[in-house]
């Protein structure tokens, strides 16, 4: 309880205890308003290859500011998937 404390994480622990509750960097909670879906197959994917490159970015930040290697290989290989997630959603655009 000591560390739970100390690391600032007391107000989670009083609502989730160490359950995963997805929140954004800023705390906003997660919605399903989040998913955007217009039912045209190509806008769909260009707004998937959109999150991903977001995603992208939310890596690069964490990378800027971190220097523990234990953080920063699994932020590495997180990023590199949403690389390749990115290429991956734009393929049927390259086919045309």
């Amino acid at each position: 309880m000591e560390e739970i404390k100390a690391s600032g994480f007391d107000t989670y622990f009083v609502d989730h205890t160490t359950g995963i509750y997805p929140v954004a960097a800023s705390g906003t909670p997660f919605t399903a308003a989040y998913f955007q879906s217009k039912g045209d197959i190509l806008t769909d994917i260009q707004e998937d290859m959109a999150a991903e490159q977001k995603a992208r970015t939310t890596y690069d930040n964490i990378l800027r500011l971190a220097d523990d290697p234990d953080v920063r290989d699994p932020i590495r290989f997180l990023r590199e998937r949403e690389i390749v997630h990115y290429q991956r959603f734009g393929e049927p655009f390259r086919s045309w």
